[in-house]
């Protein structure tokens, strides 16, 4: 219940700011529309466009996730919620408004992807919302424990897309694989291997966060 208190709070806030929302729009806008201003009139392959893709959810993450914790830091209220809440607590409400927020982002951003992009066409529907809902999953699970690190951190603005390229890159490596096997159209049971991982991946990163949550919060 005091999970979904805090949930609430940041969902609240954030619904008054908007500092996420507008930063992850901007971001989301102005990369698509660099994309289409590089590609010009040339056609692309579908694969490609697909890896673009992650590319896009990738770098939309790093510029709105990181402020999970920081914004805590920022208004002075992190003694308050060691007070208030035990360290698992705080991590699941966190992680809550993280994965809403991932959620949002990746359903926007593949809207706004199939319309502009012709060559960008799914053949696999399932599977490619397997791959999205799981991937969408463990990018907010490490975004979270990565914005926990950082908030502790001097140099806040630099040190997240540092943490989270190597945690992040096997995640989106094994999505761009399944995104390719979506477009040439294999089924969920060809691309068993692949989910497994993935979902692997999820659990194992949410194992280790809310492991090592106590640590880092109690520094």
């Amino acid at each position: 219940m005091k999970a979904y208190s805090l949930f609430k709070k940041d969902w609240q806030s954030e619904l008054r700011t908007r500092y996420a929302i507008n930063a992850l729009a901007m971001f989301i806008l102005v990369t698509i529309s660099v994309i289409l201003f590089s590609i010009g009139q040339e056609k692309i392959s579908a694969h490609l466009t697909g890896g673009l893709l992650w590319v896009v959810i990738f770098f939309s993450a790093m510029s709105g996730l990181a402020r999970a914790f920081v914004s805590e830091e920022e208004r002075g209220t992190t003694l308050t919620l060691h007070l208030l809440a035990k360290p698992s607590t705080i991590y699941t409400g966190k992680l809550y408004f993280n994965v809403l927020l991932v959620y949002l982002m990746n359903f926007s951003i593949v809207i706004i992807y199939s319309l502009l992009f012709d060559s960008f066409s799914i053949q696999s529907v399932w599977l490619f919302v397997l791959a999205a809902f799981f991937g969408s999953f463990g990018i907010a699970v490490s975004s979270t424990i990565i914005a926990a690190i950082i908030s502790k951190a001097s140099a806040k603005g630099t040190l997240y897309p540092v943490l989270a390229f190597p945690i992040l890159l096997p995640l989106i490596l094994i999505l761009l694989e399944l995104t390719k096997y979506s477009i040439d159209g294999k089924s969920i049971a060809e691309s068993y291997v692949e989910l497994a991982v993935l979902i692997c991946y999820d659990v194992i990163m949410l194992t280790a966060s809310y492991m090592l949550f106590d640590f880092i919060w109690e520094d």
